[in-house]
């Protein structure tokens, strides 16, 4: 027997046994339809001196093969549906509905007023409450919305960055009037505000002061809400905006790095955040290109948190990701196709070991997504994690000469990037001068000449054309939605202690420019029904809002 089956072996009786005789297999034996048995891990069947450095076992550094001893064969990944729109009933209905079809948690769109601290009232929001989004102006729609949604049981996710602080503070009041404690809830806000710099544009403030409210909810959070996840660092929208897998690993790594960093600065141990940290990347369509993406994303994130950082726990070390499938490549042209599109992506993240998948909707290059159109992106997912098999051994395609060169050719490119920024001085003065946006935008520049001179192909779009595309029902919103949450805010208004508001804005200016953790205020501020506007409107004239500065 070979040093590497002995190691296996060591790695199976002190790992992975103590976690089975607490946390079962989800069947015994594992075997394919012929009966042969599947083994939990595969190893090289000879000796191989740098195995233990580029690929190891899952659940131990360098994290290669996955961030948990025994990944989907312990249980699977969770499937976190992306939905929201109109009213705070109307996703409500939504999420109950994806709940009963077998969805393991929640993750909530907001509308872009939410997004960037307006109300639903503020001209500023004008044609655009409900849109793209649920609007959450108060703590009473945050409430509609949750309505009925265990806290204590069900995980919630939230895309929200500048305000997510906010937010958070609305899901922690909710959660008291369900009677759940603030160290019971589990979830995640997005809360990465560097990404919205370079590549989404749903920023308030200006990047220090926004930094800082990273790193309140992180030291909050750490303190009140153990269980929560006080970021995802995003490289979905880097990917969405243009650029290549390398620039998607490297800009967000190098984000998180200034967050670790920023955390770091501001006096907390990097052992008692670090493990809550947790990534968001996009599962594109070059199928092995992406399941390589995700090993070397996580090998790399580990060496810089335990060398460059030096963390000492292993879960600091640990890149926990979920992943969404790639909006950009669907196609209004022939909509159907953008099944297929999904079902290869989402397999790509779960052969690359993703904790969590959100699968888009075959029509969601023409509107939001339809009730038939949701029920089927998350089928695709049951079908991939029932029917497939590939969860059911660890990290399968490792091994493969393709997908080990790969994964060292990714996370060698991201690393010259890593080190080029570096130089600049980190991720912050790199966003300042504009290099990461111009990167980007240069890969997305080649890509379309790539497309438009056909070296690039996308079916149904520049190649296998039809004249007549295939008839799909949309989604429509009822225009009456704005009318509805301005009338509800006029209420709110009407019938809170307005001195007490008045009052609380006070010391929430006042909190801005002290160096107080501002979570608490936060909270307060949303039960004594403070809005999300009159907050960031405060804000805004303590820190003033972003300007880039740099021309494109």
């Amino acid at each position: 027997m070979n040093r590497r089956q002995n190691a296996k072996e060591e790695w199976e009786k002190k790992v992975v046994k103590p976690l089975i005789a607490r946390f079962p297999e989800r069947r015994d034996p594992f075997e394919t339809r012929s009966g042969i048995p599947v083994e939990r891990l595969y190893v090289p069947p000879h000796p191989d001196p740098d195995y233990d450095e580029q690929l190891g076992f899952p659940g131990q550094f360098p994290f290669t093969r996955g961030v948990q001893p025994t990944m989907y064969r312990g249980r699977f990944w969770t499937m976190r549906q992306y939905a929201g729109f109109g009213t705070a009933k109307e996703s409500n209905e939504r999420y109950k509905f994806l709940l009963a079809q077998g969805q393991t948690g929640l993750s909530v769109a907001f509308d872009l007023p939410t997004q960037i601290g307006y109300d639903s009232d503020d001209p500023m929001a004008l044609g655009e409450v409900g849109r793209v989004g649920v609007s959450i102006p108060s703590l009473e729609d945050m409430a509609v919305l949750l309505d009925g949604i265990p806290l204590g049981k069900v995980s919630i996710s939230m895309t929200i960055n500048a305000p997510a602080a906010i937010l958070l503070a609305m899901v922690i009041a909710v959660a008291k009037r369900q009677g759940v404690p603030t160290n019971k809830l589990r979830g995640t806000i997005q809360n990465d505000i560097l990404k919205e710099y370079i590549a989404r544009g749903t920023y308030i403030f200006p990047p220090r002061p926004s930094m800082r409210l990273i790193t309140d909810v992180f030291d909050f959070c750490g303190r009140e809400a153990p269980h929560w996840n006080t970021i995802s660092v995003s490289g979905y929208h880097i990917r969405e905006a243009g650029s290549t897998a390398v620039q998607e690993i490297a800009f967000t790594l190098a984000n998180g790095i200034a967050y670790v960093q920023a955390a770091i600065d501001a006096g907390l141990d990097v052992d008692k955040f670090a493990q809550h940290i947790s990534f968001f990347f996009n599962a594109h369509n070059n199928f092995l290109e992406e399941i390589a993406k995700f090993r070397a994303a996580r090998r790399l994130w580990a060496k810089i948190m335990r060398y460059w950082f030096g963390a000492k726990d292993p879960k600091s070390w640990r890149l926990r990701f979920h992943t969404q499938t790639a909006g950009s490549t669907l196609t209004a042209q022939q909509p159907e196709n953008n099944v297929v599109r999904v079902a290869l992506q989402a397999l790509a993240a779960v052969m690359g070991g993703t904790q969590s998948l959100h699968t888009n909707s075959r029509d969601e290059a023409l509107a939001l997504p339809t009730q038939k159109a949701v029920q089927i992106a998350l089928r695709t997912q049951q079908i991939i994690a029932y029917e497939s098999g590939v969860g059911d051994t660890i990290d399968p395609l490792a091994g493969s000469y393709y997908i080990e060169q790969l994964t060292d050719e990714l996370e060698e490119r991201a690393t010259q990037y890593l080190d080029a920024i570096s130089e600049m001085g980190g991720m912050l003065a790199a966003i300042e001068t504009g290099y990461v946006q111009q990167e980007i935008q240069e890969a997305a520049y080649q890509f379309q000449k790539d497309l438009d001179e056909k070296r690039e192909i996308v079916v149904g779009v520049n190649q296998f054309v039809q004249d007549e595309e295939l008839g799909i029902d949309m989604l429509k919103l009822d225009p009456e939605i704005e009318a509805a949450q301005r009338r509800r805010l006029a209420d709110l208004r009407a019938h809170r202690d307005n001195e007490r508001v008045t009052e609380l804005r006070g010391q929430l200016a006042a909190a801005a420019q002290a160096n107080d953790n501002m979570m608490p205020i936060f909270i307060t501020c949303v039960e004594d029904d403070v809005t999300l506007g009159e907050i960031c409107h405060t804000l805004r004239d303590a820190w003033g809002e972003y300007k880039p500065s740099f021309e494109m």
